[in-house]
């Protein structure tokens, strides 16, 4: 199977229809899916259009979508509605309260005098009702684990530039929490620092992968000094996120397996 793999949309529908032609997905006649490893909205203001792209794939069968951190947030948004959690400054710079107002065609000011329902609408978009219940943890072949942060493990920070990371053992069968957790790991780091699956190459977003570029092969700073956004590849790994919001670019890469 071919799989054209991209990380961390973020809500940029165009910048990602763009990566996806570049790379040849629109024209591939032979049997292939679009994996998104994770966080969809959140960033840019194309929701919608990225909505019914995706309820398209989605219904052909023809795409793999990864649960992300954003998607976490956006449920615990909702979750905690009506004690007026859009309040919160982290939904805010997130950028959880304008996916809402995007997928609702509600305005920031539609929230503050009829909370109730945005809320009943975002709870009833397609989004919530469809597209999340459809991601999974990571998604596995032959050779690669697609996943959003990381695989769950264990870290310890033991100074500057210097850690431990541990995989979970049997991480396959982790819970909620662990994978809530592993959501939120910078991938780089962690396979720097040993946590990486043998025979195995895991392919993840989260974290702008100028990260890995800047710390381990010293090409450019994170967002200074000419910093490299294109896809990051060490050793157990290939990070993804371009940083769109940044750079304005959406990674895809095409893998065989």
């Amino acid at each position: 199977m071919r799989y054209y793999v991209t990380a961390d949309v973020h809500g940029f529908f165009s910048e990602l229809v763009e990566a996806l032609d570049e790379a040849g997905f629109f024209l591939d006649k032979e049997p292939h899916k679009l994996i998104i490893c994770g966080d969809i909205y959140d960033r840019g203001s194309e929701a919608l259009q990225l909505q019914a792209f995706l309820l398209d794939l989605l219904e052909r069968d023809e795409v793999i979508l990864i649960r992300g951190n954003h998607e976490d947030l956006a449920e615990q948004l909702l979750s905690r509605w009506h004690g007026k959690s859009y309040l919160d400054s982290h939904h805010n710079s997130n950028g959880t309260v304008d996916t809402v107002c995007q997928l609702t065609q509600s305005t920031i000011i539609d929230i503050f005098d009829y909370p109730d329902d945005v809320g009943r609408k975002f709870l009833k978009s397609p989004y919530i009702q469809t597209i999340i219940p459809a991601m999974a943890d990571y998604f596995e072949t032959e050779h690669y684990i697609f996943t959003h942060g990381w695989i769950p493990c264990s870290s310890e920070h033991l100074g500057t530039n210097r850690a431990k990371y541990v995989l979970t053992e049997n991480w396959r069968q982790a819970d909620e929490y662990a994978w809530n957790r592993a959501r939120w790991v910078n991938g780089m780091e962690a396979a720097h620092y040993g946590a990486i699956e043998p025979g195995k190459t895991i392919v993840c977003g989260h974290w702008h992968t100028s990260f890995g570029h800047s710390r381990y092969e010293g090409d450019g700073g994170e967002f200074e000094n000419s910093p490299n956004f294109k896809p990051y590849y060490g050793e157990g790994i290939i990070a993804l996120d371009g940083c769109t919001s940044y750079s304005g670019i959406v990674n895809c890469i095409v893998i065989e397996d």
